[in-house]
């Protein structure tokens, strides 16, 4: 029988994430929080002799969300070239999962097509004790998986 062992859960501390934009990568270690969610667009299935509706899968769709310490330029530049030019800026963006306690090892993700849903363009709050930071939410048009987790 299998147990879990506690020192293979995964740490969210333990990782990092990168957007590559216009080429350059961009470390973003000012993150708190990233996660990416695929949902899947069902149909559905009607048929005589059936009493219960069937789904089929027909597609899907990538958003995230981010949650970042309110100190870098990175995505309100993006929005203010698009301002600008009307040129929307589209990046690719690697989060990995790297606790060096868990046996699972590694896992890396790729999404791409990155697009900002919205960008927090000024910000001060005079009510708390904590640091400033930012929710930005997103959308992605692809995605893989380039190194998984090791399989229990």
């Amino acid at each position: 029988m299998k147990t879990l062992n506690s020192p293979d859960t995964i740490s969210g501390k333990e990782g990092r994430a990168y957007a590559k934009v216009d080429g350059n990568n961009e470390e973003l270690f000012f993150a708190k929080t990233i996660e990416a969610t695929i949902e899947k667009a069902k149909g559905e299935v009607k048929a005589i002799g059936k009493r219960m509706t069937g789904y089929k899968t027909t597609g899907g769709s990538g958003s995230g969300s981010m949650t970042l310490h309110y100190l870098s330029p990175l995505f309100r530049n993006m929005v203010k070239t698009w301002k600008q030019t009307g040129k929307d800026i589209y990046f690719d963006m690697v989060i990995e999962n790297d606790d060096q306690e868990s046996s699972a090892g590694k896992q890396s993700t790729l999404l791409i097509g990155c697009n900002l849903d919205s960008v927090v363009l000024a910000k001060l709050d005079g009510d708390s004790d904590d640091p400033l930071d930012e929710d930005i939410d997103f959308t992605f048009e692809d995605f893989d998986i380039l190194t998984p987790f090791t399989k229990f």
